[in-house]
């Protein structure tokens, strides 16, 4: 009998059905997938020459890092845009 850690496995639905990512191992899998891909990524920016414009732009992974900050930025302005053009739930119906 093997033993299962609580969050291990989502709830069935779906009549039983259970997709690959209703796994948690899978998930952890994916997610240390996607860091190694974007540390070779990071790494491969040593191996090319670039023709930049601006000096900062020769920056080792300047660009990884600039749209990682540039979409971070983003979802927090989309936080606080929210905040001010959400409208009630009843809206439509007054």
């Amino acid at each position: 009998m093997t033993e299962t850690r609580p969050n291990d496995h989502a709830p069935e639905k779906d009549g039983g059905k259970r997709y690959w990512l209703d796994d948690m191992r899978n998930v952890y899998k994916l997610f240390w997938a996607l860091v190694v891909l974007c540390g070779l990524l990071l790494l491969s920016d040593a191996f090319y020459e670039k023709h930049v414009v601006f000096e900062f732009e020769h920056w080792f992974g300047f660009f990884g890092l600039f749209g990682f900050f540039v979409s971070f930025a983003l979802v927090l302005t989309a936080r606080e845009l929210r905040k001010i053009l959400m409208r009630g739930e009843d809206y439509y119906d007054r």
